[in-house]
């Protein structure tokens, strides 16, 4: 089985401060990392592969100083990787982002694509079910375990706000999953050794087949216009009295501020 795994190379959420002027993250300085739900896709890959066999490839798109992720990757155990870094992929939102990863991932053939749940930077989740919608393929998002791995089939358990569902999914698919599929292995010495020395192979949009109209902030149908932390505000107030008039109180309150509507 083959499968591809996507990743992404974002800034330490620890150490994130926002710009007071310009309104946008402080990139200076702050360290890079493999978004830490991308590490959860990275451990289903590889114990589907301890069971049934094959390759894995990690796939990042990104700056040139993204390859540092992909080799990231193969100190964990992936078998190679594929970053695709150009300057006309600047400014891309999802829909620019999943054209690019798309076309990566169609010439690689592969049986089988994971994704982490979402990027810890961008919180939008759209990236995964956006390339199985650009390739045709059947997904199942929020994956949590795996029931059975075959040639032909996955099933899987599906995280679910009351429990979970089991589904089976035929291949090629694409899953993307959450923490409970894995707690991610450390890197062997021997992937450490090996990252080192790899060379990271890269596309820009002229390889995957792409114009200029197709990525980039030129490919994009939104943009940030402004990032800001939100401000902190609020009122405290203490009711007092019986419970019925404290119960009085609070729906004084929610019909003043809007919140219900009492009949007449």
């Amino acid at each position: 089985m083959k499968i591809a795994v996507c990743i992404k190379q974002v800034p330490d959420t620890a150490n994130v401060k926002l710009d007071p002027e310009t309104h946008t993250l402080k990139r200076e300085g702050v360290e890079s990392i493999v978004n830490p739900f991308d590490l959860f896709a990275l451990e289903a890959a590889l114990r589907i592969r301890e069971a049934a066999g094959g390759e894995i490839v990690a796939i990042t798109m990104g700056p040139p100083q993204a390859e540092t992720v992909i080799k990231d990757a193969i100190g964990f155990g992936v078998d190679e990787g594929l970053l695709l870094s150009d300057r006309a992929f600047a400014g891309a939102d999802t829909w620019a982002t999943t054209a690019a990863l798309a076309k990566a991932i169609e010439s690689l053939d592969v049986d089988l694509v994971i994704c982490g749940k979402q990027a810890v930077d961008g919180d939008t989740a759209q990236v995964g079910p956006g390339i199985a919608q650009r390739m045709g393929l059947p997904h199942v998002a929020f994956v949590k375990g795996f029931r059975e791995i075959q040639d032909k089939h996955l099933v899987v358990e599906r995280q679910m706000d009351d429990g979970y569902d089991v589904v089976e999914v035929p291949l090629p698919a694409l899953l993307t999953v959450v923490r409970e599929v894995g707690e991610p292995r450390p890197p062997s010495l021997k992937g450490k050794m090996r990252a080192k020395k790899y060379a990271v192979p890269m596309k820009g949009a002229v390889e995957l087949g792409l114009g200029e109209n197709e990525v980039g902030l030129a490919g994009s149908f939104t943009q940030v216009v402004k990032v800001f932390a939100p401000s902190h505000s609020g009122e405290r107030r203490r009711l007092e009295g019986s419970e019925e008039e404290m119960g009085a109180q609070v729906i004084d309150a929610l019909v003043d501020n809007q919140v219900i509507m009492l009949g007449s």
